[in-house]
């Protein structure tokens, strides 16, 4: 089935129940194992949900909010809004409650899908702000249904009710829609300032069909794990690629799931962001390290020898029959085990949402492991650019998909032309007109160039941009990337200094891991609170910091640090819940921190 003909998501998802209607559509974990959907089922529970939404007076372009991990209720609820003729309003169910009742009344939701009671509670102490709302459901009831909520299961039996007495009312409200009409408010998380509602008509999601479909990347015989939030639009497109090219998605938002998940579904590919990978390559290496001298020398070796056979391969040289051989050993010594690990059966991650360190991707190049970095913003639909299986250049994010043009600013700020493109930021004319402009370029706020081959590489954020005192320029994303690769303890890291002297640095240290290295290094009993102030840990940062700054240059160099008391998280505003550290926030939080790093004389220069 080839998408262009079609006219909008519910036309692409009916045309692919009748195209291969008792295929698997998705899977999901149910009582402990995973249960599979085929499209015919899929079809008559969004038919079911999609009536029960018309049956609640939902008009075509009315706005529904989804406010929920991902799981398979979070699908079938979007697929039913764009049935009836609505538009999805996505919010992170980690989003504070002034941020999500933000996004409720600026998208003018009329009903919302909360997750469960504990959601549905938060939402409903903010009613009188949110005087539009009129309809609550609940994916999982079993917590109750508190107030005038209702569960899935109503909101289904009610469906089928409208639908028996409304012949024809549901294929009425599934063909409303046409390529030009919304279909998503995609809330930006935002790094700064208050979310911003990007308008994404039907007609961006189909290109990214056709488009990604044109690469002959993706088919009806892979198998996708998805655990990506589906409030981003990276993972709300990977559901859209299964739709297209018919391949079956297995659903688990639990992040602590994820390896069990990968081992278990076996999956073909996976669509991931950078920190998955920089905790396991740090766990890689650390269990390398605790396995004994004689552990350690053979994973040296077999690293050196995949490092070798990968960037031998990448660059098209021949491999050799000494080489090979000594491939095939480090393979069934180490780099087999780890794979495992993934399921075995997987042909490549795609990774975005941040750049991903040009190291990492050599290092699981090494064991096999393909990773295709690409590139996109929720502004563009997500993937405007990416690597490929025979276009993987390490470093970048790969070449423009078709359809999709690339520009430069003069300051060297990536410009992005094509249908994937968004319509605008609902209801923000002047922001709107800043980033969208006359010429229809979208200005992505990221700096970057092209290679003589078209690749695409990444520098940095135009905005987050560190120019010293000195006048040198820094990119804060590369220092702080290295950083974060050295240990699994180190979560999240800040680099500052604009109109400093020298580059200093906050260091958030991840609670599950530095307690996990205190349990190895023989600290027993030990705190949070108490392990961020004790020498021993401090003693294991500032070792990372002088590894780090070995490999960089004078002006970059971490100069000052200090380990903050508490985890950044998403839950406490500092993290977006794509995992990015909003930067105005933790540096007016930790600013006295800060200026204590200022305080004295400049340190010596690093040695």
């Amino acid at each position: 089935m080839r998408p262009p003909p079609f006219r909008s998501i519910p036309d692409l998802f009916l045309a692919r129940v009748d195209a291969t209607p008792d295929a698997p559509a998705f899977l999901h974990p149910e009582e402990g194992a995973w249960k599979t959907l085929s499209w015919r089922e899929t079809a008559s529970r969004v038919r079911d949900l999609a009536c029960g939404l018309l049956s609640l007076g939902l008009s075509p372009g009315d706005r529904v909010a989804i406010v929920s991990s991902t799981r398979l209720e979070w699908i079938l609820a979007d697929l039913a809004i764009g049935c009836a003729g609505g538009v999805t309003a996505t919010v992170y169910p980690v989003s504070t409650e002034e941020d999500t009742t933000f996004i409720l009344t600026d998208s003018r939701a009329a009903i919302v899908f909360a997750e469960d009671a504990a959601q549905a509670r938060r939402i409903a102490s903010r009613s009188d702000a949110l005087p539009r709302l009129r309809h609550l459901v609940l994916f999982d009831a079993s917590g109750g249904l508190p107030g005038d909520t209702m569960s899935l299961l109503d909101l289904a039996a009610l469906g089928r009710e409208w639908d028996a007495a409304h012949p024809g009312g549901f294929d009425a409200a599934a063909g409303s829609a046409g390529p030009s009409d919304l279909a998503t408010l995609i809330y930006t998380s935002g790094t700064t300032g208050r979310p911003k509602g990007v308008e994404l008509p039907h007609d961006c999601w189909l290109f990214e069909i056709e488009s990604i479909g044109s690469l002959g990347l993706l088919g009806p015989s892979d198998l996708q794990f998805l655990w990506l939030p589906l409030s981003h639009v990276f993972g709300k497109v990977c559901v859209t690629l299964g739709i297209g090219f018919g391949f079956p998605t297995a659903v688990d938002g639990r992040v602590d799931r994820i390896g069990a998940n990968l081992a278990s579904v076996k999956p073909t590919f996976v669509c991931v962001v950078p920190r998955i990978f920089e905790k396991v390559h740090a766990k890689i290496l650390e269990q390398a390290r605790a396995g004994g001298k004689a552990k350690a020398a053979i994973f040296n070796w077999a690293l050196s020898v995949g490092t070798e056979v990968a960037r031998r391969r990448s660059e098209g040289r021949r491999v050799g029959a000494l080489l090979g051989a000594q491939r095939r050993i480090a393979d069934a010594l180490v780099f087999g085990k780890v794979r495992q690990r993934f399921g075995g059966r997987l042909r490549f991650f795609i990774c975005g949402s941040v750049a991903l360190a040009r190291e990492l991707t050599e290092f699981f190049a090494a064991f096999g492991v393909t990773i295709l970095e690409g590139y996109g913003l929720s502004e563009s639909t997500a993937m405007t650019v990416s690597n490929l299986p025979d276009r993987n250049r390490w470093g970048t994010v790969g070449i423009p998909i078709p359809g999709i043009e690339v520009s430069f600013a003069g300051d060297g700020e990536i410009l992005l032309r094509g249908r994937g493109v968004m319509r605008g930021y609902f209801g923000l004319p002047e922001e709107t007109a800043r980033t969208l402009d006359a010429d229809g370029w979208l200005h992505t706020g990221d700096i970057g160039a092209l290679d003589a081959a078209g690749h695409l590489t990444i520098t940095d954020r135009k905005k987050d941009m560190i120019k010293t005192s000195g006048g040198k320029f820094v990119a804060p994303q590369h220092v702080e990337g290295m950083l974060k690769l050295e240990t699994p303890v180190i979560g999240q890291v800040l680099l500052h200094g604009e109109g400093r002297r020298f580059c200093a640095a906050l260091v958030s240290l991840s609670e599950e891991d530095l307690l996990s290295w205190a349990r190895a290094e023989g600290i027993a009993d030990a705190a949070y609170e108490g392990l961020v102030r004790d020498t021993r840990v401090v003693e294991l940062v500032r070792r990372h910091v002088e590894h780090v700054n070995a490999n960089l240059a004078r002006h970059e160099a971490i100069r000052r640090w200090a380990i903050l008391p508490a985890e950044l998280k998403v839950e406490t505003g500092e993290l977006t819940p794509s995992l990015k550290v909003r930067r105005r926030v933790v540096e007016q939080k930790y600013r006295d921190v800060l200026e204590s790093l200022y305080a004295e004389a400049p340190p010596p220069d690093p040695a």
